[in-house]
């Protein structure tokens, strides 16, 4: 059995600021979860966030439903 690593990025929307988040879809269809960490910590902690999550997340991203604070 082979165990699938996470493929981390950056969204291409990222200023590059220092407040980014590294997510790794490439799981999400094996394992359900999509990760996230810190891009500044990428040894630290990751949040396995579910698939269903996320896609909500996204698309409200996307609808303008997210703001920045």
């Amino acid at each position: 059995m082979t165990t699938e690593s996470p493929c981390w990025f950056t969204s291409s929307y990222s200023d590059n600021g220092g407040n980014c988040v590294e997510v790794a879809t490439n799981l999400a269809g094996s394992s359900g979860v999509v990760p996230v960490r810190d891009s500044k910590n990428p040894t630290g902690p990751v949040l396995n966030v579910p698939t269903a999550a996320f896609a909500g997340f996204v698309a409200g991203v996307r609808a303008g439903g997210v703001e920045h604070v």
